[in-house]
């Protein structure tokens, strides 16, 4: 005889980046226990594929996953692990006034948003005809940072911004990936000014990221304190 199958909620948020509405569903204990494995090999590989399966299986709307920008990942990985494991989650803080009395916090994870900076673009202009217009970090780059805690060095920073270009536009005259190779348009990055560097980083700096602010008070003292969590690592440190 037959077991019989074991079904599952769908949910459905909001994309970010995009407002469109995406589909999703837990993760199974097959795929959990796959992550885990993985995270614990701390081989990169293995860490790379178990995380790619498990958001791609997870995401039931037709859409490019690998694509999407790295906030749009972590926000999409926060709701699948709150409709797999639990609604909130726990976190302990030292509170700011004494340095020294910890207390467990529990943040509904309904409430954690992604902040979009005002006045954040990713059309950079150098100058009234001059710039370029940026893509965000994609999956890649999603598991390295929040997965593997890569820190880049100067010259992957470089790779990293020069993957990232959408467009270079001056006048009417546009070179993208399908008219630009890759050495081009690290070429491009190592001929900007300093100046015109400086804005590419801002765009970096303004991305739009997981964030989450909350107080706290001191049961010892009866002082509040305020904090502020940014980004996928923060809310399981």
């Amino acid at each position: 005889m037959a077991l019989p199958k074991v079904g599952y909620p769908t949910y459905e948020l909001e994309l970010p980046s995009t407002g469109k509405t995406l589909k999703y569903r837990p993760f199974l204990v097959k795929e959990e226990k796959v992550l885990l494995l993985a995270l614990e090999s701390e081989d990169e590989k293995q860490i790379t594929n178990a995380v790619k399966d498990l958001i791609k299986n997870c995401v039931l709307s037709r859409i490019k996953v690998d694509q999407l920008p790295i906030f749009d990942l972590e926000y999409i990985f926060l709701n699948i692990r709150a409709a797999s494991i639990g609604e909130s989650i726990t976190l302990t803080v030292t509170c700011q006034d004494d340095n020294e009395t910890k207390v467990d916090v529990k943040i509904p994870i309904g409430d954690i948003k992604v902040f979009k900076p005002e006045g954040h673009s990713p059309k950079i202009e150098f100058d009234e005809e001059f710039g370029v217009v940026m893509n965000y970090p994609s999956m890649k780059r999603f598991i390295e940072l929040d997965f593997l805690s890569k820190d880049l060095d100067t010259d992957e920073v470089f790779v990293l911004i020069s993957e990232s270009i959408d467009q270079i536009y001056q006048g009417e005259e546009v070179f993208d990936s399908t008219t630009t190779t890759k050495k081009e348009f690290r070429e491009f990055i190592d001929s900007l000014t300093t100046n015109q560097f400086e804005k590419i980083q801002e765009f970096y700096q303004t991305s739009p990221k997981l964030r989450h602010s909350f107080t706290v008070v001191n049961p010892k003292t009866g002082v509040e304190s305020e904090y502020v969590l940014e980004g996928l690592q923060s809310f399981f440190a």
